[in-house]
This record gives C-alpha cells, sequence and structure tokens, in this order.
C-alpha cells in the first residue's frame, strides 16, 4: 500500500513540475533537458529540478526591485567625444533596465593579476575614514585573509564602519572562527542565502557571485579576482590564479555601493542610506557604467549586454573568459560575426578548475574554428578574468562568465568602460596573453580522439543545466 501511495505521490509531483515547466519555461533546450531528467531518473530528476532548475524570479525574495542610485548623470566635458551610435544603445539598454545612468567623471585603473590588485585594495582601505563596503563570492582563509581581518578591526576601532557580505556556497570553509573575531571587533557580517537543511533545495542554486569593495562612497575595486591566497602563491593544481580588476575612482564607485546597499538590505532586512556624492569632487573623464544583474531581473540583462557588444563589432571582438558555454543567441552572435569579417577571438586557460565544465566549454570550439573564430588557450597557471573588447572604444570587465548560470541564476556584477585607452590596453594584454598561448586550428582539433569527443558530447548534452 505504501508503495502505491509512494508511486502516486512521485507521479503527481512530476506532473506539477512539468505544467510549471511548460507554464514558466523560457528556453525549450532547457525546458526538454529537465523534462527528460525528470522521466529518466527517478527521483533524482526530480530532487535535481529542485535545487537547480526552478525559477525564482516570481518570489519576493528574488522579485525586490534594487533601489537605483539617486544620482544625476555629470555632465561630458568639452573635450569628450559623443558616444557613437552603437555605443549610446548599449548605455541606453544599461540605464533602461537598470537605473544606472553613464557617468562621466571616473578615474580607472586596470589591475592585472592578484599583487598588483590587493596592493591597491590595502591602499584604499587604509585610507578610509567612513565605511568600508566588502562582498566576496570567495572568501577563502590565510595569510590574505588574515590581513585583511586585522586591518577590519583596525579601521573599526576608528570609528569606520565595515560591512562584509559572503556567499555561503562560494566561501564554504570560512570558519566560525574567522566570523567571530570579526563580529568581536563589531564588524557587521552576513552571508548571502545561508544554506540550511530546510533552506538547502529553495536557495543552492541562487548565487551571489559578484566581488566589490568600496571605500567612503568614492574609491571602489570589482572584477573577477577573489579573496583567495591562490591568487598570490598559487595552488597545487592549477599554479598561479591570472586574472582582471579594476579600480575607480567617481560616480561608478557611488553606483556599485549602491550593488552594496541593495544586497546588504537582501542579506540584513536593514536599509542603508544611498548618499549622492558631490558632482565636482571626481576630476577624472572616463565615461562607464555599472550593470548589476541577477534572477530577480525581468531580462537576462548580462546576456543582452553580451550580445550587444558582439553584435556592436565592426573590427574586432576578444573575449577572455575560463567558462564560455554560450546559449543559441550568443553562439549566433560570435558566428555572426565572424562570417561577416569581424576578427573575433577567444582567450580561455588550457587548465580549468572543473572536468565537466572543461568539457562543456570544448564541446564549441570545433563550430567556432569553422565560423573563422580563432581560439587561443593560455597555459600559464589558471586564467580567471572575465572581458570582452570591441574595436578599441567599449570593454566590460566584472564577474560574469559566458553562460547561463551567469545569465540567469548568479548575481553579477559589470563595468562597461566606454574609453579608448582603457580598451586599447585590454586589446594590448589580450594580445601579449595570446602569444604566450597555444592557438587551436580547426584541422587539427577535428581529428582529436573519438573518446574526447564523445566525453565533450555527453557534457554539452547537459549543459543547459549547469
Amino acid at each position: 500500500m505504501w508503495t502505491v501511495i509512494g508511486i502516486a505521490l512521485y507521479i503527481l509531483i512530476a506532473i506539477a513540475i512539468v505544467i510549471s515547466l511548460l507554464l514558466n519555461g523560457i528556453r525549450p533546450s532547457k525546458t526538454l533537458a529537465w523534462l527528460l531528467a525528470i522521466f529518466t531518473i527517478p527521483v533524482g530528476g526530480i530532487l535535481l529540478y529542485l535545487m537547480l532548475g526552478r525559477n525564482k524570479r516570481k518570489q519576493q525574495r528574488y522579485s525586490r526591485k534594487p533601489r537605483a542610485p539617486e544620482i544625476t548623470p555629470a555632465v561630458p566635458a568639452q573635450d569628450t567625444a559623443p558616444l557613437s551610435k552603437r555605443e549610446g544603445q548599449i548605455s541606453k539598454l544599461i540605464a533602461g533596465n537598470t537605473g544606472f545612468p553613464l557617468t562621466t567623471d571616473n578615474e580607472v585603473e586596470l589591475l592585472k593579476d592578484g599583487e598588483k590588485t590587493f596592493k591597491r585594495i590595502f591602499e584604499a582601505l587604509r585610507e578610509a575614514r567612513e565605511t568600508i563596503h566588502v562582498q566576496y563570492y570567495i572568501f577563502e582563509e590565510g595569510e590574505l585573509a588574515d590581513r585583511l581581518l586585522d586591518l577590519f578591526v583596525q579601521k573599526e576601532a576608528e570609528g569606520v564602519e565595515v560591512r562584509l557580505i559572503y556567499d555561503s556556497i562560494g566561501s564554504l570553509s570560512l570558519s566560525r572562527g574567522y566570523l567571530q573575531k570579526l563580529r568581536e571587533a563589531g564588524i557587521e557580517v552576513y552571508n548571502f542565502l545561508p544554506y540550511r537543511f530546510g533552506r538547502f533545495l529553495t536557495s543552492l542554486n541562487y548565487r551571489n557571485h559578484r566581488k566589490i569593495i568600496v571605500v567612503d562612497g568614492e574609491t571602489a575595486f570589482t572584477g573577477g579576482i577573489n579573496i583567495s591566497d591562490k591568487y598570490l602563491k598559487g595552488d597545487e593544481n592549477l599554479g598561479i590564479w591570472h586574472d582582471m580588476h579594476l579600480m575607480i575612482r567617481g560616480s561608478a564607485a557611488h553606483h556599485l555601493n549602491t550593488v552594496f546597499i541593495n544586497d546588504w538590505e537582501l542579506v540584513s532586512g536593514n536599509q542603508l542610506e544611498i548618499k549622492p556624492p558631490e558632482m565636482s569632487q571626481f576630476p577624472g573623464n572616463v565615461r562607464m557604467q555599472i550593470l548589476a544583474s541577477g534572477p530577480n531581473d525581468d531580462f537576462s540583462l548580462m546576456e543582452k549586454l553580451y550580445f550587444t557588444l558582439i553584435n556592436s563589432a565592426r573590427k574586432y571582438v576578444y573575449i577572455t573568459n575560463p567558462y564560455i558555454i554560450p546559449n543559441h543567441a550568443l553562439m549566433t552572435a560570435l558566428h555572426t560575426a565572424a562570417l561577416s569579417g569581424v576578427d573575433v577571438r577567444l582567450l580561455l586557460s588550457s587548465k580549468s578548475d572543473s572536468i565537466v565544465v572543461n568539457l562543456c566549454v570544448r564541446s564549441y570550439f570545433q563550430r567556432f574554428l569553422r565560423s573563422g573564430i580563432r581560439i587561443f588557450l593560455y597555459p600559464e597557471g589558471f586564467l580567471h578574468s572575465k572581458i570582452i573588447t570591441v574595436d578599441d572604444r567599449v570593454c566590460t570587465i566584472g564577474t560574469a562568465n559566458v553562460d547561463d548560470r551567469s545569465f540567469q541564476h548568479n548575481y553579477e556584477v559589470n563595468a562597461v568602460v566606454f574609453e579608448k585607452t582603457t580598451a586599447v590596453e585590454l586589446r594590448e594584454y589580450f594580445e601579449r596573453d595570446s602569444e604566450k598561448s597555444i592557438e587551436l586550428n580547426f584541422e587539427d582539433f577535428s581529428t582529436r580522439p573519438l573518446t574526447h569527443r564523445l566525453a565533450e558530447g555527453a557534457a554539452r548534452v547537459i549543459s543547459p543545466l549547469l
């Protein structure tokens, strides 16, 4: 009797999930993948769907709209050329859907790799007078975390308000002892969507992948670098982690502070005041915009940013990212650009921190190469940067990968810079790294062993679920 009841209950749950997928599924390929998983993997398919497949955008926690910054966009300097039509469309896409306008009074500095990045971060933290806001996906204990702890404690004793958000999955190894030391010093600490037995299935799939530090609402850092010693000393499997970060002074730093404040309200329930800075205090002239995306978006904004950047290219588009698992729209955009004569190049790490994800990424290489896209594999350590550079005019640096997890499930943030000097500097970094890399060619790659192709194909089947 209990067996019959169990089977009946299982069928009812499966039917309810199928109805939900048919009503709310956006991508047919992903909907089909979940339907196959539910009906071919008894029990396990439903559990996987509950953990990874449900669309939370309609739930109150995820549908809450973040506050926009209380700031008027700066007036462009007289010697600053106006945005081109294509750049204006990108800016309008961001402002119209996020509330973050174009700012024109910024100073920026590219920070390549951990040593330079953390040098600048510690310099800025030591100068903090009022607030330090820190938010990271991965916050790992080690020498770097210990130095930050000492500095946070010192600044809190000086009267600086220090607040920290860490992701409960990305920072899983962060110990209670470390957190207790922070709290004993008066530092406010919250983790993002803490996993508990009753909430594990509902929160696992929605992570905060952002990396943000804002000092006094004026100086900010964002990009791909997490708090981890592997950016300074490497790890035994992958070696040194290479990445790109960005230091910002200006109104865009205030916008990153607004992103943090919105996330602070989400994790703590407390609403902080958004204080707009004096517009005259920033001497920079770099135009940039902040795009914060997440499962609370009405549309997949980061996907649309990447899609628009690729489509806007007339000369070249260079993408550096370790996780390129494009959906159909981005595949079409990349192929169309390459077949139209645009110089499309991808720079990825030859090593990976995930075997399955690496196989998924490589499963797209043959079609990329066939369409004329050039692929470079960086051999020294692990390349973790997330960069797109277009035509020496516009570029983006941030936290978002080129995959559905970043587009649909994670909270991400990217800085979009409309300035030639920064774009050229990123292109030159790309070219120097490419010279060190191994370039693939279609003939050699297409003759790789059958076992490799089968493994890549199997991994690609589950790519809509990653």
